[in-house]
């Protein structure tokens, strides 16, 4: 009964994208994708009964074709679809290396914002979750949301302490969110591949692994566990940080599905420059010196800091940064991250060649990768930012075309270090904004110049060379013990050698075929020449014969267009 429900459910889900990309303009797109009915974007697809709707949509949409440029007729249809699209388009966003420069564009205006649930709601889902009544775990409890979002809503409190009442901040999970959610990326993958299948295209821009890093972002997000875990990381990271600040978790009152936070004080960027008095400047270098220090030192930082998700207070000369909204984060291992300086230091030291291979280590070639040519390339994609002053470099134009250009020669680059690519993007965009003079290299350059020393100290190569001593040590005591086994294989005979040719398959379909049809051929052949020879069956004799003759042509046919 369940399926039969989910089955009615999908139909009708893709059933309205349908509609939604006919309504956009994607009507050949969707009749190519098979969601249409029996005519190639003619309204007549769609039910009889709704043909007057069907032709208004139609004409709509080849009317928005002319006037909207493509990717932002792909915005408005990721609204039009609801939250899970709007964030694949959020996804999408941060793949300069998948797609332009103007999509990029386009999709970085996509919000994730919809109309709040009714406060009874929201009070017994957190009664739900937390196991008890909402009086005994908070003094109060606002009806008016902070802020909407698809997953979840945030509202005001005051939480009940050992050490007592704490202003917070409660993060509850839409009910039914998950069952939803879980249903739009079922309908994702198969669209992907559908997608993959029906327009070879397409695979230029990697719908399959688009929709797979949505996925995992989006079950990351709606698990409130994980982002109470990366809350409590961060200020450990950042503890005694004279600039930055991030929200206290009270787990007694926090789950899955709730999360309690600090209240955090002051305001929004523009609000506490324009209101407050506090200095662009100032903001800016903080905020992107606690983004490079958490990305180059920590190897954890926050993927989306945009000006939502920073809260200023302080001194307006030393402004404290504090950041929310911690549920999309990003992990660099310690050789990635040595990978990434290498590449800024590249950059910094305005050395094309350097850049290029540094590039080239830190991604992973997918095909035989003609150095020559990605060499050139991207000397000369680097020439365009690194022959100007430090400070007059754009870091987000310039990382992005640098991905753009690997992702050209088949070098893919890990989805980690596109997430770097987004924080560094999104907080120098905002600090520009409020500083046009910010150099973020020149941010960055104390926090490159400390790691390089910590990289090249005495501790750390020492600690290298005695890492590389022990797996020398290891190999060299397994190293005889190894060789008895193999010599002792060979005398008793049980070594066997195993070795893998890449075209024997198919050389060995190829002559399975040819057997075949000679066979069939030689049966035909025979059977028919014997009938003719007979005199007594001389028509069935030379219809046998013909057929031979037909089969041995058809298989030398589809042997030269196979080999072709």
């Amino acid at each position: 009964m369940v399926s039969i429900v989910s089955a009615v459910r999908d139909l009708a889900r893709l059933r309205q994208i349908y509609v939604v990309l006919v309504r956009h303009g994607f009507g050949e797109l969707a009749q190519r994708l098979g969601l249409g009915g029996r005519t190639r974007g003619a309204p007549e697809a769609l039910p009889e009964h709704e043909n007057a709707e069907a032709l208004a949509e139609v004409e709509r949409g080849e009317e928005e074709r002319r006037r909207i440029s493509l990717p932002e007729r792909v915005r408005l249809v990721c609204m039009d679809l609801g939250p899970s699209f709007v964030k694949l388009g959020q996804i999408a966003s941060t793949r300069p290396d998948v797609l332009p420069a103007e999509w990029i564009v386009e999709l970085k205006k996509l919000q994730d914002s919809v109309n709040p649930l009714p406060s009874k709601d929201i009070k017994e889902a957190v009664e739900a979750s937390l196991g008890a009544a909402l009086n005994d775990i908070y003094e109060s409890f606002e009806d008016k949301p902070l802020a909407a979002a698809s997953i979840g809503q945030v509202h005001r409190a005051v939480l009940k302490t050992a050490e007592g009442p704490k202003n917070v901040v409660v993060k509850v999970q839409r009910p039914g969110i998950r069952s939803t959610i879980a249903s739009d990326l079922e309908l994702l993958h198969a669209l992907a591949k559908l997608i993959e299948r029906t327009i070879p295209e397409s695979s230029l821009y990697q719908p399959g692994a688009l929709v797979d890093q949505f996925d995992r972002a989006i079950t990351s997000e709606l698990d409130f566990g994980q982002e109470a875990e990366h809350a409590i990381r961060f200020a450990k990271n950042f503890e005694g940080h004279p600039h930055a600040r991030f929200p206290h978790v009270y787990r007694e009152a926090s789950s899955k599905t709730v999360l309690t936070l600090e209240l955090l004080p002051g305001g929004k960027v523009y609000e506490a420059i324009r209101e407050h008095g506090h200095k662009g400047p100032a903001i800016a270098q903080a905020s992107v010196g606690i983004v490079i220090k958490s990305i180059f030192e920590d190897g954890f930082f926050h993927a989306d800091p945009h000006p939502g998700n920073i809260l200023i207070s302080g001194d307006p000369d030393r402004p404290t940064i504090g950041m929310i909204d911690l549920g999309m984060v990003g992990r660099l291992s310690p050789d990635m991250r040595d990978k990434t300086l290498d590449l800024m230091v590249a950059a910094v030291r305005q050395d094309h060649l350097a850049v290029a291979d540094a590039l080239y280590m830190l991604g992973t070639p997918t095909k035989k990768v003609d150095m020559r040519a990605y060499r050139a390339e991207v000397s000369m994609l680097a020439e365009k930012y690194l022959g100007k002053p430090l400070k007059e470099i754009d870091v987000a134009a310039m990382i992005s075309d640098l991905m753009r250009g690997a992702s050209k020669y088949g070098i893919e680059i890990p989805a980690d270090f596109l997430l770097v690519g987004k924080a560094i993007m999104t907080i120098e965009g905002v600090g520009k904004e409020i500083d046009p003079d910010l150099d973020v290299f020149g941010v960055a350059r104390p926090y490159f110049l400390e790691l390089l020393r910590k990289r090249y100290s005495p501790e750390r190569m020492g600690m290298e060379a005695w890492r590389g001593l022990e797996r020398l040590s290891g190999a060299a005591y397994d190293l005889p013990q190894q060789l008895r086994e193999v010599l002792d294989d060979l005398r008793l005979g049980r070594l066997t050698l195993q070795t893998t040719n890449p075209t024997l398959p198919k050389t060995v379909d190829r002559l399975g075929r040819r057997v075949f049809a000679g066979m069939v051929v030689a049966a035909f052949v025979l059977a028919g020449t014997a009938l003719v020879a007979s005199g007594r069956q001389e028509v069935l004799g030379i219809v046998l014969l013909t057929f031979g003759v037909l089969v041995m042509l058809g298989h030398l046919a589809a042997d030269m267009i196979r080999r072709n």
